[in-house]
C-alpha cells in the first residue's frame, strides 16, 4: 500500500464516488473536448485537493452532496489553470507527459481552460451550491493577483521575503484554502470553524509550496521540470531571496546579473544554485517550510484522535516530504 493509498483509507468510497461524478461533470457534446478530457483523466495526478476536502468534511461533520461538488468545482479549477499555466509557460511537458498545448496547440489548450472553468460554474449553479462558489470565486481572484504580482515582481528583480510569502499566499496557498474551506462548509459547520479551516489550508498550501521551491534546487529535476527552471524564468523564491538577502553588493550584482543575462547557460544556473546553497538558503527555507507545518497540526488539537485526523496530517506531512 503506498502512502497516498494509506492516506485514503477513510475516505475511499467518497474518492471513488466523486471519480464518477467528476467524469461525468467533464463531458460534451464536442468529440474533440470528449478526446482531450480523456486525455486529462488518464494522466490525473494523486488528487491531492479533492482529498483535502472530504477529508475537512468529515474532521468536521458529514460528507453532504455539497462536498462533491466542492471537491469537483475545485478539482476543474485546478485542472483548468494547470492547463493555461502551460500556455503561459510555454511547457510542454508536465509530469511526464505532453501538455495539452503540446499535442493540441495553445490556442485549443487555452479553450480548454475556459471549458473546464465553466464547467465548474455551471456545476456549482445547478446545484445552488453558492456558498462554494463565493469561497472558490475569491480563490480565483487570489491566484490571478499572485501571478501578475510575481510577474510585475520579477520584472524588477526585487522581491522581499514578506512579498515572496504574500505571492504564494495568493498563487498557490489559496487554493488549497479554499479546499478545507469548502469541506468545513459542505459539512454545515459555522462561519467561524470554516475560518478556522480556511486558515489551516493556508498553512498548508504554503509549506506546499515552499517545498515546490525546494525543488528547483534539487541535484536532479524532480516532478517534471529541470533543476534551475525558477532561475531560468526569472523567478526569485524564498531561498535565492535569503541568500541574495545575506551577500555583499558585489556577490548580489553578480548573481542578479547572471539571473538577467546568462539565466540559459546551465553552468552559470549551476554557480547561482551553489551561490544559494553556501549562503543557507536551501537549510532557512526547509526550515519556514517545517513551521508552517508545525502551524497547520497545531490547528488540528482541538479535534479528537480519529482516522480521519491521522489522515490529514498524514496528508499534510506528504505535501512537504513528496519526491514529485
Amino acid at each position: 500500500m503506498t502512502a497516498i493509498d494509506k492516506i485514503k483509507s477513510p475516505i475511499n468510497e467518497e474518492m471513488e464516488h466523486f471519480q464518477d461524478l467528476f467524469k461525468e461533470s467533464m463531458k460534451s457534446k464536442v468529440p474533440l473536448l470528449n478526446i482531450i478530457t480523456s486525455y486529462i483523466l488518464r494522466r490525473k495526478g494523486k488528487q491531492m485537493r479533492p482529498m483535502f476536502v472530504f477529508l475537512t468534511a468529515k474532521l468536521n461533520g458529514k460528507v453532504s452532496d455539497n462536498t462533491y461538488t466542492a471537491a469537483s468545482l475545485i478539482e476543474l479549477l485546478h485542472t483548468a489553470t494547470l492547463v493555461h499555466d502551460d500556455v503561459v509557460d510555454e511547457a510542454y511537458e508536465r509530469r511526464g507527459f505532453f501538455s495539452i498545448n503540446a499535442l493540441w496547440r495553445s490556442k485549443i489548450a487555452v479553450l480548454m481552460g475556459d471549458y473546464l472553468l465553466s464547467r465548474g460554474l455551471l456545476l456549482s449553479v445547478s446545484t445552488k451550491a453558492y456558498d462554494l462558489l463565493e469561497i472558490v470565486s475569491e480563490a480565483v481572484r487570489e491566484m490571478s493577483e499572485g501571478e501578475l504580482l510575481q510577474l510585475q515582481r520579477s520584472r524588477t528583480m526585487n522581491i522581499t521575503q514578506e512579498q515572496y510569502f504574500e505571492i504564494i499566499r495568493k498563487k498557490t496557498a489559496t487554493l488549497i484554502s479554499s479546499c478545507a474551506a469548502c469541506g468545513a462548509k459542505s459539512a454545515g459547520c459555522d462561519e467561524e470553524t470554516v475560518a478556522n479551516m480556511k486558515l489551516f489550508g493556508e498553512y498548508i498550501g504554503i509549506a506546499f509550496q515552499i517545498k515546490d521551491d525546494l525543488f528547483d534546487y534539487q541535484p536532479k529535476g524532480l516532478i517534471g521540470k529541470p533543476t534551475g527552471n525558477d532561475i531560468k524564468e526569472r523567478k526569485l523564491t524564498l531561498p535565492l531571496i535569503y541568500a541574495l538577502q545575506h551577500s555583499s553588493s558585489t556577490e548580489r550584482r553578480h548573481i542578479l546579473r547572471i539571473i538577467n543575462k546568462n539565466n540559459r547557460n546551465s553552468e552559470k544556473i549551476k554557480n547561482v544554485v551553489d551561490f544559494v546553497t553556501a549562503k543557507g538558503g536551501l537549510e532557512y527555507t526547509t526550515t519556514l517550510m517545517y513551521e508552517y507545518r508545525d502551524k497547520a497540526v497545531q490547528m488540528l488539537t482541538p479535534y479528537p484522535e480519529s482516522d480521519i485526523k491521522t489522515s490529514l496530517i498524514d496528508l499534510l506531512n506528504y505535501t512537504i516530504e513528496r519526491n514529485t
